[in-house]
């Protein structure tokens, strides 16, 4: 059933178990199936797990937490917050930049994506993964927040210790499916225009480069380079 939605990476089939054989994962991905056969559907089929494959399970040394791709043609690409080179940076990830820039120096680049962080062992996962184009929370309550959840659970099962982000209330909502005596927590509002206010500030990303080396694991460059695209 997974295939309906795109493949899932080896190292996760292992760590989530029977999970893509459970009745509610066949009804998430014929719902989706049929999303696609009438409606525009981001991501791509082969972009839903993106995140988990750039990321492979025993490398997750942080886990960000998004709410559901974005939803205008061809920014999603299964990475929360992020967009592919050449698709204009969102509103979100500007102010994740600005906080960056003032938090540990480095510049803001001219484009939103966010795979040098995934290669380096940061999860970026959104709790739903699908949406209808121009359609925010569409596919919210058809499944996708019982398999992340899953996701959650996993990485707090680990033995290896890792940071979690959770920005925003909805995010914070996760905080029960943690071990927090093992696993460090970084909360925050969320980054969007609505709580900017908020987030700027917040210097989050000081607290994770300090739980990550506190947990002895390796830096995350936070840098993003220039791509030579607006």
């Amino acid at each position: 059933m997974s295939d309906m939605l795109g493949t899932l990476p080896e190292s996760w089939q292992h760590a989530l178990g029977e999970e893509t054989g459970k009745p509610y994962f066949k009804e998430l991905a014929e719902f989706v199936e049929q999303e696609r056969e009438r409606v525009r559907v981001f991501p791509p089929r082969d972009e839903v797990f993106a995140a988990l494959h750039a990321t492979p399970y025993h490398e997750v040394k942080v886990l960000v937490l998004g709410q559901d791709p974005y939803h205008g043609h061809g920014q999603g690409h299964g990475l929360c917050f992020s967009v592919r080179p050449g698709v204009p940076t969102p509103p979100s990830l500007r102010n994740i930049y600005k906080e960056l820039r003032e938090d540990l120096g480095h510049p803001v680049p001219d484009n939103g994506y966010l795979m040098p962080w995934a290669e380096q062992g940061v999860l970026l996962l959104n709790a739903v993964l699908t949406v209808r184009e121009g359609e925010a929370n569409s596919h919210k309550n058809k499944g996708w927040e019982t398999f992340t959840d899953a996701v959650i659970r996993a990485v707090s099962e680990r033995e290896n210790p890792a940071v979690f982000v959770l920005w925003g209330n909805y995010a914070k909502k996760k905080l029960p499916l943690i071990d927090t005596e093992k696993h460090v927590v970084v909360q925050g509002a969320h980054p969007s225009p609505l709580s900017a206010k908020k987030f700027l500030g917040s210097r989050p990303f000081s607290q994770i480069d300090a739980a990550i080396a506190a947990q002895g694991h390796t830096a995350v460059d936070w840098r993003i380079p220039d791509l030579g695209t607006v």
